[in-house]
């Protein structure tokens, strides 16, 4: 079972990956044993929380302490990458 993460920016070079593209993240296919939430995956790669500016699991932003599941999406951006971000809903 896995999660498939992507580390944006300076946090690619925390993550050792062949055939790493300039400005294209790093996508690695993690094994979920032993991970629950972003935070084990930030634990697993060495990144604190204070790298980081924000999470994304499966397309919404996200804090480090939501859970994880097989098949989720996790997208990591670092401080130097930050945003405002406003969530706009659709309208009903």
């Amino acid at each position: 079972m896995t999660i498939k993460v992507k580390f944006y920016g300076d946090l690619r070079e925390k993550v050792k990956q062949l055939n790493n593209e300039i400005g294209l993240p790093s996508t690695l296919d993690i094994e979920t044993d032993g991970i629950t939430t972003v935070i084990d995956i930030l634990d697993k790669f060495s990144i604190t929380q204070e790298e980081i500016s924000h999470i994304f699991v499966n397309n919404k932003y996200s804090g480090a302490g939501k859970e994880v599941k097989n098949g989720d999406r996790i997208g990591i951006f670092p401080k130097r990458m930050g945003l405002i971000f406003v969530e706009i809903k659709d309208p009903i």
